[in-house]
């Protein structure tokens, strides 16, 4: 029986199933037939197969019965030639008759045979020379930095009788007209801001300055004409703005003073060398990304690989899975964020198919990795991985029950695979 290979890692062959073999099935199509009809005289799924054919006649049966046979007979082909297939099959009878074979055709994807160039760790090489040039020491710039923020983190905010003045914390009513209809969004009330941070647009908090609380104003104002709302980019708009209260913003002086009130630091210097370790650890993590990321695209240009559809459409799905929990976890919902912009879901897939197409070779390639260079992982240390993540999860509803202990194994191995070939790259 051929085997033909097509293009995209698609496999195509046909199966004949004798008379003999697939006859069986008759019956029991007949039985699940008359479960859904009336036969007089009979209990549902309990009439003669001769009465089910009488009633809904004989094509109905054949075609349940071929649909049974071609679904063992294919379960059947594919473990014993052990084909790796994914997807669903496309399956075409080719003759449909009673007392005659069954010949069937399919075409399905199969995982695809993966090679990743040998002089792939040459460029690993140069990528891990180049890193380890690269500094991970926190400067005096970054320490100022982390310094400055955590105190005006710890700003205290005093109700001045004064005018507005740069630097300062305002609370505003404002309302924003372009046409002389209120934008959507444009409207707000006690809205708090810092005068100099610029989160509205050009112009906007310059006009406060001077102001008094109560005072109310009126200007007008042109939008970016690179406005991220392409119906507003350029337009004027009337604001109408009432300040209600001034604050002076009094940040804390930056001494051994501030650094004993954050806790266990007994001055200044210690408060410094703690964010100093901090810094250029989290530094070290973001080289340590950054390679990583470098090792997959370079990986991925010496991967040879021809991808079936079906693995880059599961990719893209998850990628638009992902990307709608992230919408949500900022409050709101995929459709209306598309709606914003003008979008489908479909639009985004098609965007995104090159990244897919990546994200697959990616793993496909780390995979080969772990055949070629013989990484083998203890079942202890998966199992143990396996349970940080049960205990993590155990207080969540119903998880024991619907959780996929296999399914959890094989993942938790290939994350485990996957850092143990980073960790082999690294070395190279």
């Amino acid at each position: 029986m051929m085997i033909k290979k097509l293009p995209k890692s698609l496999v195509e062959f046909e199966v004949t199933i004798a008379w003999a073999d697939w006859e069986k099935y008759l019956d029991q199509a007949a039985a699940e037939v008359s479960e859904e009809i009336k036969i007089p005289g009979f209990r549902p799924g309990k009439a003669p197969r001769n009465l089910v054919e009488q009633k809904v006649g004989v094509g109905v049966l054949l075609n349940n019965a071929a649909e049974k046979a071609v679904q063992k007979s294919y379960a059947s082909f594919v473990t014993q030639e052990k084909l790796d297939v994914i997807g669903s099959p496309k399956v075409e009878v080719e003759e449909l008759a009673a007392e005659k074979d069954l010949t069937y055709k399919v075409t399905v994807a199969v995982m695809p045979a993966v090679a990743v160039k040998d002089g792939y760790k040459k460029e690993i090489k140069k990528i891990n020379e180049e890193f380890a040039k690269k500094p991970v020491e926190a400067t005096e710039e970054e320490i100022k930095n982390e310094l400055d923020q955590l105190a005006n983190s710890r700003v205290k905010l005093v109700t001045v009788n004064r005018a507005v003045a740069k630097n300062d914390s305002a609370e505003v009513d404002f309302s924003v007209s372009v046409d002389g209809k209120v934008i959507e969004g444009g409207e707000s009330k006690n809205h708090p801001l810092v005068i100099g941070n610029n989160v509205f647009i050009p112009g906007f908090e310059d006009n406060l300055i001077g102001m008094q609380a109560g005072e109310e104003k009126e200007f007008e104002l042109a939008f970016p004409a690179d406005y991220h709302k392409k119906d507003l980019a350029g337009k004027n708009a009337t604001f109408k703005v009432k300040v209600n209260l001034v604050q002076e913003r009094q940040t804390p002086a930056v001494d051994d003073d501030f650094a004993k009130s954050l806790g266990s630091f007994e001055n200044l210097e210690a408060l410094k060398k703690n964010m100093k370790e901090g810094i250029e650890h989290e530094n070290q993590h973001k080289l340590g990304e950054e390679r990583r990321t470098r090792y997959l695209d370079k990986i991925v240009e010496n991967v040879e690989a021809d991808l079936p559809e079906v693995l880059v459409e599961e990719e893209t799905k998850k990628m638009l899975l992902e990307f709608e929990q992230q919408v949500r976890s900022m409050g709101m919902e995929l459709d209306q964020y598309l709606a914003q912009l003008k979008k489908e879901k479909s639009d985004l897939e098609k965007d995104w198919q090159p990244q897919a197409v990546k994200r697959v070779k990616s793993a496909l390639a780390l995979k080969e990795i772990v055949k070629s260079e013989e990484i083998k992982i203890d079942a202890a240390e998966i199992e143990a991985e396996m349970n940080k993540t049960v205990q993590y999860y155990k207080n969540v509803k119903d998880f024991d029950k619907n959780i996929d202990m296999e399914r959890l194994y094989s993942y938790t191995k290939g994350v485990l695979e996957n850092e143990a070939v980073f960790k082999m790259l690294e070395k190279i």
